[in-house]
Order: C-alpha cells, then sequence, then structure tokens
C-alpha cells in the first residue's frame, strides 16, 4: 500500500525504479546535462557524498559505459570515475569507491593517485545534511556542507573544470554565490524539473575553475571569510547583510529540464498493463547496505527486548 501510494504521489520515484536508477535524484543530473552540458570533453570525475550512488550511475552510464562499448576505446583511455562517501555504496560498473572525508586533503590525495597524478575534469555533489525542517538553519548547514566541498575541490580540480553542488535557497544565498565566484567565474542556480517547486533546493553549477593568483589550498577558510566584509580586510563578520541594498547581488537562476515534462509536485495516476492486470509496485534498485538508522533500530529492538525481560522477571517474582 505504502509503495503503490508513493508511486502514484511522485513520477521521478516511480520512472526511477523502472529505468533502473538508485534513487531519483538522477533525473536532476540527467537535466542539469541538458542545459549546460556538463559532460563534454569530460574524462576524470569524482563524485562527493555519492552514497546511494545515483548520480555515480549517471557518470557511469553516460561517461563509462559507451567509451567501454566504444570500439576505438581501450583500456588507457576508459573516463576514470571515483565516488567518496562515508557509508558503503553497492558496485557500479566502471566506479571507484573510496570511503573517507571529503573534509579531508588525505582523501584529495587518494583520489589523485587513482588518475595517476592527473585532476579531475568535473566534480559533482548531492550530498546533504539530515533537514530539520527550520530553513534558514538546513540552508546554513548546507552552505558549510558545499564550503567543505571545496576543500577538496580545490585539490582535485583541474584549471577550466566544472563543479557541480546541491545548495538550499535562503536569504543568505548571496554570501554563497560570492564565495563561489571567487573560484569560478561562472556560476549559475539551476532548478532542474525533477526537483519539487516546494523543496528550497537548487543546485550550484560553477564552470571553468580559476583559483585567486597565488592560492595556497590552505587559505581557503580565510579567503572564504573575507567575502563576507564590506572591506574584504579587517571585520571577519561572515554576514551577507552587506549584499543588500545598493550592493545587493543578482544571481543568475536558471530551470533545467523540458517544460513539457513531467511535473515533480504532480501527482500521476498507476498505469494500466495488457489483459487489464493491475500495475506492480516495483522494489528498490538497491536498498542501502549500511543505513544510519541500521544502529538505532537495532538499540531500540535491544532495548525493547531488555524491557520485555524485565516485565517477565517481575510476573514471575
Amino acid at each position: 500500500m505504502g509503495k503503490a501510494s508513493k508511486d502514484k504521489r511522485d513520477i521521478y520515484y516511480r520512472k526511477a525504479k523502472e529505468e533502473g536508477w538508485r534513487a531519483r535524484s538522477a533525473f536532476k543530473l540527467l537535466q542539469i546535462d541538458e542545459e549546460f552540458n556538463i559532460f563534454e570533453g569530460v574524462k576524470r570525475v569524482v563524485d562527493l557524498c555519492a552514497a546511494p550512488g545515483s548520480w555515480s550511475q549517471v557518470l557511469s552510464r553516460k561517461l563509462f559505459l559507451p567509451a567501454k562499448l566504444s570500439a576505438e576505446s581501450r583500456d588507457g583511455d576508459l573516463p576514470l570515475i571515483v565516488a567518496i562517501d562515508l557509508q558503503p555504496m553497492a558496485p557500479i560498473d566502471g566506479v571507484i569507491q573510496v570511503q573517507g572525508d571529503i573534509t579531508n586533503a588525505r582523501t584529495a590525495e587518494v583520489v589523485i593517485k587513482h588518475f595517476d597524478g592527473c585532476k579531475a575534469d568535473l566534480v559533482v555533489c548531492d550530498g546533504a545534511p539530515d533537514v530539520t525542517g527550520l530553513h534558514d538553519m538546513d540552508e546554513f548547514v548546507q552552505s558549510q556542507l558545499i564550503l567543505a566541498a571545496l576543500t577538496i575541490v580545490t585539490h582535485v580540480l583541474r584549471v577550466g573544470g566544472k563543479f557541480i553542488a546541491k545548495i538550499f535557497r535562503g536569504k543568505d544565498t548571496s554570501l554563497l554565490y560570492c564565495q563561489l565566484k571567487l573560484f569560478f567565474p561562472n556560476v549559475t542556480f539551476a532548478k532542474p524539473k525533477s526537483s519539487r517547486n516546494s523543496s528550497i533546493e537548487a543546485f550550484a553549477v560553477c564552470e571553468n575553475y580559476s583559483p585567486p593568483e597565488g592560492f595556497d589550498e590552505k587559505d581557503l577558510y580565510r579567503l572564504l571569510e573575507k567575502v563576507g566584509t564590506p572591506s574584504g580586510s579587517k571585520d571577519f563578520d561572515c554576514s551577507s547583510a552587506w549584499l543588500e541594498g545598493p550592493n545587493k547581488v543578482y544571481i543568475p537562476f536558471l530551470a533545467c529540464g523540458d517544460l513539457c515534462g513531467y511535473d515533480s509536485d504532480r501527482s500521476y495516476p498507476l498505469p494500466t498493463v495488457a489483459e487489464g492486470t493491475s500495475y506492480q509496485s516495483l522494489d528498490p534498485v538497491q536498498p542501502p547496505i549500511a543505513p544510519p538508522y541500521k544502529t538505532a533500530l537495532e538499540l531500540k529492538k535491544a532495548s525493547h527486548h531488555g524491557i520485555t525481560d524485565l516485565e517477565k522477571l517481575s510476573l514471575d517474582s
């Protein structure tokens, strides 16, 4: 009942299972690519916060598998895809998995080793913290995650490369935009058609990576702090308030995806199949290997059994 209800309510949830995607978020990256052509000329990619792996699946299907099936390709010419997450992830063809922290420089070193000393052409990040429903809080935590992702981006992305990251829109979005503009001349905030209109989610599409002259990765956070000040020097109150009024920053915003396509906020009826049989809801493509809630469920179960045993002892006495 629950699965059928969700299938009917969310067309992208249903289509993801029908097309073999691990999550509906795969359509978001596909629609961003339709608008910005982000995969053109890409040979090395890093997928940050990759689990459960829907974006890695997109990268595999769009880059690795076509090259693998091409008669002209050799093993040394195949695209390299490295997926990073603290959580384990089921294998994906052509994707190298690294279980590590995206804010750790050692993780960046591991990635570069997989690329034989070269750097990535594209870095993507669909990671997000558990939302609280308090938009200001969620926006702040998400922006901090993106800035943390910059820690590894500045180490592994080549000059001229691209960075795609999930953002939460809010009152401080202009500050995040200015911080990203320090490293990317072209920054656009995009809203894929598969992203619900009711969600504050969007995606920062950052093109042509160009770090400041003389930039040292160790000075990243000091540089980001200066963006939050009108003078950019002594006052380290990292706030976007001064970006309003006469200093207001207008952020390029673009809707992605076919406007005649599926609406993520609309409910679609379940399709009927041949011979009048009813629609059968599909199971998830890949259930989580080690979901964060697994430990909580085990503790709850153990606690429940403990109470039951105590109750039995009291009854016996």
